[in-house]
């Protein structure tokens, strides 16, 4: 397998005209029943990445093609169940394997909807719940709608590491970028790896460890930040180069969602339906998360003073570090992440914190696209949410555990909030073209 791997990536190095459709035939090959758990398609779909962002394939494309290629294999996959149904358990390797099958199932009864996106990045469930779906007569208009979601947050995250990757060892970056970049790098993952364990291990002050973890590493960064300036400026560079007319549109759009009136308002109807909802402990997780989060923030900006880029026409007046949109951004949806999550095993919260952390990290790059911040002011940000919304859990359970919501619940706030968020963006869209020019 490890020959075979080279040697195919060699051809593409020397054939990029094939890379594009390498991307989108692994990609439905990842997410197809059974072939998805045989061939090791995140290691191939990374590699690609790579070399598509090596100058190939600028990041939309690459984004698209695993995007298109994932729904085909849902697409493939939901319809060999809806064609065979329970005969699908006599073909030959699932006959082998009834495992694969079983443990899907499972899944899918016990989460309905909810499995199809949040087993989207659980690896042997991902090629299966598909099938799993049409076999189970789920009706083809959810499925589709659940799928364009789930399918989107995955071309992301499995995609955008390894172009980023490929893009980095092809410019020309500053000095002392690579060693920065690995010490934030390690920072990071092994904070990250200490929060998964001590949640899987279902320690009792997990949650105050992730707390104190994220706490400790934005205070490091906020001492830091004048030592990371090649690593911001070899980060800008390389996201600056992908600005263009066709994408400005829709990174305003997808920046507006965090900007401080939206925010206001959600967190406020938010807030309100829970109370409407009798989920009074839930509400006031949200008001500390949302309120904390915007305080810390708007104190270490004064405290710390730093300029913006200098990359617009009109520069913003306001201070740079820790990024205000990335914050709220991480509030707000680390806090319905949390909420999600409430009541399940501990490998189905995290999964939910990760889908919960994708739209946010995309409205924190939205920022550093459009020149209004550094990447270490989007990090700072991330991490203060991180730490508001983990402390202000641990304090609300310090003597029981916050309950569930409830499917009802969650079939109002969740269309309310997002219908909102997504209105005033695109009311607030002309201003925001002639304010971000540049």
């Amino acid at each position: 397998m490890s020959h075979w791997f080279d040697t195919i990536t060699l051809w593409l190095e020397a054939n990029p005209q094939w890379l594009g459709l390498s991307i989108f035939v692994i990609a439905c090959l990842e997410c197809l029943a059974v072939a998805g758990i045989v061939i090791p398609g995140t290691v191939v779909l990374f590699t690609l990445a790579v070399l598509a962002g090596s100058g190939s394939l600028p990041l939309w494309q690459t984004l698209l093609l695993a995007y298109s290629g994932g729904l085909l294999g849902d697409a493939i996959s939901y319809a060999l169940g809806r064609r065979f149904h329970q005969n699908i358990r006599g073909l030959p390797v699932l006959r082998d394997h009834p495992e694969w099958l079983s443990g899907a199932e499972n899944y899918f009864q016990r989460y309905g909807v909810v499995s199809l996106l949040v087993g989207r990045y659980i690896g042997p469930l991902r090629p299966m719940l598909p099938l799993v779906a049409g076999m189970l007569d789920m009706p083809f208009v959810r499925f589709a709608l659940v799928s364009l979601l789930a399918a989107a947050g995955w071309a992301v995250a499995y995609m955008l590491p390894g172009w980023a990757t490929g893009a980095a060892m092809r410019l020309p970056l500053p000095e002392g970028f690579w060693s920065a970049a690995g010490i934030v790098a390690a920072a990071i993952a092994l904070m990250l790896l200490i929060v998964i364990h001590s949640s899987l291990r279902e320690q009792r002050g997990a949650t105050a460890i992730s707390a104190a973890l994220s706490g400790s590493l934005l205070i490091g960064l906020l001492i830091g930040w004048p030592h990371l300036d090649t690593l911001d400026q070899g980060l800008m560079t390389l996201i600056q180069e992908q600005r263009g007319p066709a994408m400005d549109s829709l990174v305003l759009l997808v920046t507006g969602l965090a900007n401080f009136g939206t925010q206001v308002a959600a967190g406020v109807l938010l807030t309100l339906l829970l109370l409407l909802c009798r989920r009074q402990a839930a509400a006031l997780f949200v008001t500390c998360c949302m309120l904390g989060t915007a305080l810390c923030n708007t104190g270490l900006k004064h405290l710390l003073a730093r300029a913006r880029p200098e990359v617009l026409l009109q520069p913003l007046e306001t201070y740079s570090l820790p990024s205000g949109h990335s914050s709220a951004a991480f509030a707000l949806f680390l806090a319905l992440g949390i909420l999600a999550g409430r009541g399940a095993p501990a490998r189905t919260r995290l999964t939910w914190l990760l889908l919960a952390c994708l739209p946010a990290l995309l409205i924190a790059l939205s920022r550093v696209y459009l020149g209004v911040h550094w990447p270490t002011d989007v990090l700072a940000g991330a991490l203060l949410a991180g730490c508001v919304c983990a402390a202000s859990l641990a304090l609300l359970q310090r003597r029981a555990p916050m309950a569930p919501l409830g499917a009802r619940v969650w079939w109002l706030i969740l269309p309310a909030t997002l219908a909102l968020l997504s209105g005033v963006s695109l009311w607030s869209l002309p201003e925001a073209i002639q304010q971000y020019r540049y």
